[in-house]
Formats: structure tokens, C-alpha cells, sequence
């Protein structure tokens, strides 16, 4: 994979360093699904993930794996098959499912330099917390990106830091110790939700997301 530009940047050890990641994505909708593409982008190496959908016709409008061609089939092998067009050498492991509290020992049969938390489930998100922080992993976390209009909102930061944002505030009513939740970092936007019925979604707010949880991930490598 030719990285020139990157190495333009960043240099040739710090290129080095990024291939040698080992990262996991866990779930991969609009949020996710940005992550992995930017990563793989970036050279990353080794990139797990886990995710129990088939593709929906409503999600076309911010998946960027999502087409009219690829319907019904499931996301871990079609984000497979594109990273591999992308770079070729890349190791891609897929966990084909859904991640529930009672299976989510299935993440931790490998080790990783990074866990990237892209799921919908507050209680699976609260036990991810709890278990990267025990086995001294690195955990990004993505918060609530539904019902937002304003892509300039988003920042990336620590969970105790959080303001407006309903999900964020869940999490840290069930966790409740600080100086844990300073140790978690979190994308999350503090624009206030538009009260909608159902959940509504733009292409542009998850994406950014995505991308500012690649931005900490590659800065914080080359930071080493």
C-alpha cells in the first residue's frame, strides 16, 4: 500500500508504527464504518470487526459500505472485502455477530492496542469501560450521533467531560467513578438532540466521528 503522502507527514518510523497496529472495531454503521475506512487509509495493519447486521435500505444514507448493490449482506464481509481492495496486506478478522453483555469475552481473545466502541447499547458500552480500563486496553468510544444536525459540534474528549449529550449522561449516572471516566475517551457532540420520534440521521454528523476517532488514534501513535 502506498503510504508517501502519509510518510510525507509523519515520517518513516511513525509509518512503521501505525502498520504495526492492532485495533478493534466494534459495531459498523455510519460511525464505525468511517473509523475503519480512515484507518485502513492510514496504513493501519490489523483491524478486527464485529458487527451482527446485514445491510439496510436505510442505511444508505451514511454507511459508506452501503450501496444498492450489496443489500442484505453482511457488513463484516463486505467491509472485508473493501479493505482488502484498499491494502491488500492488511489483516482483517471479522466477528460476525451481535455483542451482548453475556458474550462480550468473545472481544478479548486477542490483545489490541485500541477497542473502538461504535455500538448502540448503553450496557454493552458501560461493560466495555470496565473491561478495557481492567485489562489496561485503549478505549474510544463513540457517543449519541443520532438526531444531530451540526457536524462542527463534535470534539473528541473524556467522559467526564460530557455535557447535553443523553447517552454520555447514561453511562456516567451507571459508572459514577470520576477518575475511571477521565480515563475514557469519547467522541460525542454537545449539540442538543432534535426531538424526533424516531431516530434520524445524517451522512455528514457520523462521519465526522468517525474520522475524529481516527484523527486521536493516528496522532496518538505518533505521539509515542
Amino acid at each position: 500500500m502506498n503510504l508517501s503522502r502519509l510518510e510525507t507527514l509523519v515520517g518513516e518510523d511513525n509509518i512503521e508504527k501505525i502498520k504495526k497496529l492492532k485495533v478493534l472495531v466494534l459495531g459498523l454503521g455510519g460511525v464505525g464504518g468511517y473509523t475503519v475506512e480512515s484507518l485502513t487509509r492510514c496504513g493501519v495493519g490489523n483491524i478486527t470487526l464485529v458487527d451482527g447486521d446485514t445491510i439496510k435500505p436505510s442505511n444508505i444514507n451514511r454507511q459508506i459500505i452501503v450501496t444498492t448493490k450489496n443489500m442484505n449482506k453482511y457488513k463484516t464481509k463486505e467491509w472485508k472485502k473493501r479493505i482488502k481492495r484498499i491494502n491488500p496486506d492488511a489483516i482483517v478478522n471479522i466477528i460476525n455477530t451481535h455483542i451482548t453483555e453475556e458474550n462480550i469475552e468473545v472481544l478479548f481473545s486477542d490483545k489490541y492496542d485500541y477497542i473502538i466502541d461504535c455500538c448502540d447499547t448503553s450496557k454493552v458500552k458501560i461493560r466495555l469501560v470496565k473491561e478495557c480500563h481492567e485489562r489496561n486496553i485503549k478505549l474510544v468510544s463513540s457517543m449519541g450521533m443520532a438526531n444531530k444536525m451540526d457536524a462542527t459540534k463534535i470534539m473528541i474528549s473524556t467522559l467526564d467531560k460530557t455535557e447535553t449529550d443523553p447517552l454520555a449522561k447514561k453511562i456516567r449516572s451507571e459508572i459514577r467513578n470520576k477518575e475511571l471516566m477521565k480515563n475514557v475517551t469519547v467522541v460525542y457532540s454537545n449539540e442538543k438532540p432534535i426531538n424526533n420520534i424516531m431516530l434520524g440521521s445524517t451522512a455528514f454528523v457520523p462521519a465526522v466521528a468517525g474520522l475524529y476517532i481516527s484523527n486521536y488514534i493516528i496522532n496518538d501513535v505518533i505521539k509515542k
